[in-house]
């Protein structure tokens, strides 16, 4: 059976908001993040940002990237209704430096960076040392990822969002 197009999905729509929050919250409080256990960790979108919005023929995208750019195309893309669908994540937590590309429409992680291993340290240790530190870091990574969704949405689903899209929308639209 052939179902037709109802739009986009609920999880596409989920993760553009996600994205579009992440952008938002880490563009304003970029420190003011805590994993589970209640450790502080930040959070930056910066160098690549797509933004995309309409449907079928009328589906616009707009993706902005450059190493210190204010991405204000993408900005104003936000501004006229587009969400995002696809930003370039970095995540630090004490010593430890994350980069990725996160999907909205799936979730996929792309492009995952870990702090990197000095190999020279598991040398004389254990064959598997250096992949078991590599699993343990990307698990770390994931588990920040996975505190930010639950966070956003417990506010997602409180009658605090709508105040909180009152404020995306002021900052959407504020110009620098």
């Amino acid at each position: 059976m052939i179902m037709p197009y109802l739009g986009e999905s609920t999880d596409t729509v989920l993760g553009q908001e996600f994205l579009t929050w992440l952008w938002y919250q880490s563009d304003t409080a970029p420190g003011a993040f805590s994993d589970k256990d209640g450790a502080p960790f930040s959070v930056s979108m910066e160098q690549r940002i797509v933004v995309e919005g309409g449907e079928g023929d009328a589906r616009e995208v707009a993706s902005v990237s450059g190493s210190l750019s204010p991405l204000r195309e993408a900005r104003f893309g936000l501004g006229t209704g587009k969400k995002v669908s696809r930003a370039l994540l970095h995540l630090e937590k004490d010593e430890l430096t994350f980069q990725l590309v996160l999907r909205a429409e799936d979730f996929c992680l792309n492009s995952m960076k870990t702090p990197k291993l000095d190999r020279i340290t598991y040398e004389d240790d254990d064959p598997d040392a250096l992949l078991l530190e590599k699993f343990y870091l990307i698990e770390v990574c994931i588990s920040l990822l996975d505190d930010l969704y639950a966070r956003f949405l417990k506010l997602r689903l409180s009658p605090a969002w709508l105040q909180e899209v009152d404020d995306m929308r002021q900052w959407m639209t504020r110009t620098e």
